[in-house]
């Protein structure tokens, strides 16, 4: 079975990695954060402490995905 579910997309297959986390946190009442979660904890932090991105950047940005 294993086999057939290293086939399926990587979405499908973090999914109840995802799960299996969440009942081990409820049981131990600890949870382990993954690295995109860290991330987003760091940047908010950052922008809390007034660590913005420059507005040249942002427009940058903007600009690259279509808004005006």
């Amino acid at each position: 079975m294993l086999e057939k579910w290293a086939l399926r997309p990587a979405e499908d297959q973090e999914e109840p990695i995802e799960l299996a986390c969440e009942v081990q946190a409820r049981r131990t009442g600890v949870y382990v954060m993954a690295d995109e979660e860290w991330a987003a904890v760091r940047e908010g932090l950052e922008a809390c402490r007034g660590e913005f991105v420059p507005d040249e950047e942002m427009d940058a940005f903007w600009k690259k995905i279509g808004v005006p």
